[in-house]
């Protein structure tokens, strides 16, 4: 597999430290809120890198950090008159609702910011003894300037970087560009105790110092959203090298923004729209299926449009899975010479599926696979085909579908069990040629928003 590293800007070959297992730590999100579909581009893209690699036999140690405690965090709780820690409690189960339903897998380690201060305090003490940090009124500065190497992801010149939003201006700092790894105590602010005097992580340090401790000194992969090349990841580089004196990644991948009317989305700029209220109106895998059918290098520019044509294209490759399964239902017998014949020209789909996401994660052509590869399975079964060759075809199928996560099994209730009922009772009318039953109850099914087709081996029926 090849991948573009933001780094060396080119693509480059994929390499593990250790053979067969990969490591890659993800910037998670600063839990004051729900995450917007912006936050949701670099979870769903790289959930997908991490089912990439293991359809592909990597072992992948996967940590996602939650950033629980900053400046945002402090006012929004101090709004609604609660702790940080409930604040952090309630939107880090609400991250999992959202991201369970774009089936996001959880990571083999999701740590907090607050729950690894040890962590913290003992990477700032290295830099302080190495001369990289210094202390000021209880508070930590790293001297960015020391760090020979800084600017090497972002390519400008030192001289050229602007402060970011969290890098504090102040004038206790010997230099502009130095930024914070320890903030002193505040006044209504949470605190801990360190060598330095009671107060609070600065940002960046969080991920230096849980990268370090979950995945090692360095890592094969580490990624995020575009945005945080500067300051963020620049700074994480500076801070994990001065300490350790070895690279910190090898391979830095950062997906692209997702734009409303040519602007980044962002809190910040309030134009921006929560997974969650998308998702009321056109479901979670939706929003997945929109999100990869771009490359993670392109701007996507979001609109209502945009949505419902990844709803309809998300649709067609369901029906294939629902005709398959519908198909299973009356079938039987032994794979046919025709068939076996079928189900081997099929591997061309999960040989040209592997070149394009071998090629830097290219879920667009992968999306295209998927629809030639359903146009085949619905050509083929126009025929009446043996329930051998209808399973191991549905089972090739799906096996690509979840590397992106997508096509998942529908969930089936109470109320399907009705609805199977009066499929079958209409059928049963239109049999005895009691027709005016049989439009009742398919007028009945339509109010319920269920799609019927009949065909020639029975009724096929789905959600609208």
């Amino acid at each position: 597999m090849r991948v573009y590293n933001s780094q060396t800007r080119k693509k480059e070959e994929l390499i593990p430290i250790k053979e067969g297992e990969i490591s890659i730590y993800s910037c998670g999100p600063t839990v004051y809120n729900y995450f917007h579909l912006g936050n949701a581009r670099p979870f769903i893209l790289f959930d997908c890198l991490r089912r990439y690699l293991e359809f592909r036999g990597y072992k992948v140690n996967f940590v996602q950090n939650f950033t629980d405690i900053d400046d945002k965090m402090i006012n929004r709780a101090n709004e609604e008159g609660i702790t940080v820690k409930e604040l952090a409690d309630r939107f880090i189960a609400e991250y999992f609702k959202d991201a369970q339903g774009l089936g996001i897998k959880e990571a083999t380690v999701h740590p907090r910011a607050t729950e690894n201060i040890d962590a913290i305090i003992d990477i700032i003490e290295k830099l302080i003894e190495k001369g990289y940090a210094y202390e000021k009124n209880g508070d930590v500065y790293y001297r960015t300037r020391k760090f020979a190497e800084y600017g090497k992801l972002s390519h400008m010149p030192i001289e050229d970087l602007e402060a970011g939003a969290r890098i504090d201006v102040s004038d206790v700092k010997e230099d502009p560009l130095d930024f914070a790894l320890w903030k002193g105590k505040k006044e209504g602010e949470p605190f801990w105790e360190s060598p330095f005097g009671e107060g609070r992580p600065g940002w960046h340090i969080e991920c230096s110092a849980m990268a370090n401790k979950y995945l090692g000194k360095t890592i094969d992969i580490h990624s995020g959203g575009m945005d945080l090349s500067f300051p963020h990841h620049e700074n994480e580089i500076a801070q994990s090298e001065a300490a350790n004196g070895v690279p910190f990644a090898h391979y830095w991948m950062h997906n692209a923004y997702i734009n409303i009317d040519n602007q980044k989305m962002s809190k910040s700029k309030g134009n921006f729209f929560t997974v969650r209220e998308v998702s009321e109106k056109y479901g979670y895998e939706v929003i997945r299926f929109f999100m990869l059918s771009s490359h993670y290098r392109s701007p996507i520019n979001f609109s209502e449009e945009i949505l419902k044509s990844a709803a309809a294209g998300l649709e067609r490759l369901k029906n294939c899975r629902r005709n398959l399964e519908f198909l299973l239902g009356g079938a039987e017998g032994e794979l046919t010479a025709e068939e076996k014949r079928l189900l081997d020209g099929f591997d061309r789909f999960e040989t040209r599926f592997c070149e394009v996401m071998d090629d830097d994660l290219n879920t667009a052509d992968a999306v295209s696979v998927l629809f030639d590869f359903a146009r085949e399975l619905n050509i083929a079964t126009e025929e009446r085909r043996s329930r051998a060759f209808l399973e191991t075809a549905l089972a090739k199928f799906l096996r690509l579908c979840d590397v992106l996560g997508v096509v998942r099994p529908e969930e089936r209730g109470d109320e399907d069990e009705k609805i199977e009922a009066m499929v079958k009772e209409r059928a049963e009318a239109r049999a005895a040629k009691d027709f005016a039953r049989a439009d009742r109850l398919r007028d009945e099914l339509t109010a319920m928003g269920i799609v019927m087709e009949d065909t020639k081996d029975g009724v096929k029926w789905h959600r609208a």
